[in-house]
């Protein structure tokens, strides 16, 4: 049963930072790309960062360019985003997600196999 388990997210102020952090199991991690996604009530499921099987390959949605990273260990079977300069619109739920097409980097939620419960992330003014 493959299960991906979100943590590190919270409450901070405008600028501060968060790391958020994806534990997978019940896959094959390595063989997988893997991207974090967030939903804010009322809007839909958006992109947020992606990175391939191997971590050569990284894209970030334009509104966290710059102030999102995103990681991965194969070795841990974890997934990490950082985030840095926060700002009130990047509160939302935080979701990662596994996709098996690894020929691929996809953006798009729909192409994603496997999502986790989501992390809450809340950015104060």
């Amino acid at each position: 049963q493959v299960q991906l388990v979100e943590s590190g997210g919270g409450l901070v102020q405008a600028g501060g930072s968060l790391r958020l952090s994806c534990a997978a199991s019940g896959l094959t991690f390595s063989s997988y790309n893997m991207g974090w996604f967030r939903q804010a009530p009322g809007e839909e499921r958006e992109f947020v960062a992606t990175i391939s099987w191997s971590g050569g390959t990284t894209y970030y949605a334009d509104s966290v360019t710059g102030r999102f990273t995103i990681s991965r260990d194969n070795a841990k079977n974890t997934v990490l985003l950082q985030m840095i300069g926060l700002k009130p619109e990047d509160t939302a739920v935080y979701y990662c997600a596994a996709d098996r097409d690894v020929f691929r980097v996809w953006k798009s939620p729909n192409k994603y196999d496997y999502w986790g419960q989501g992390t809450q992330v809340t950015v104060s003014s």
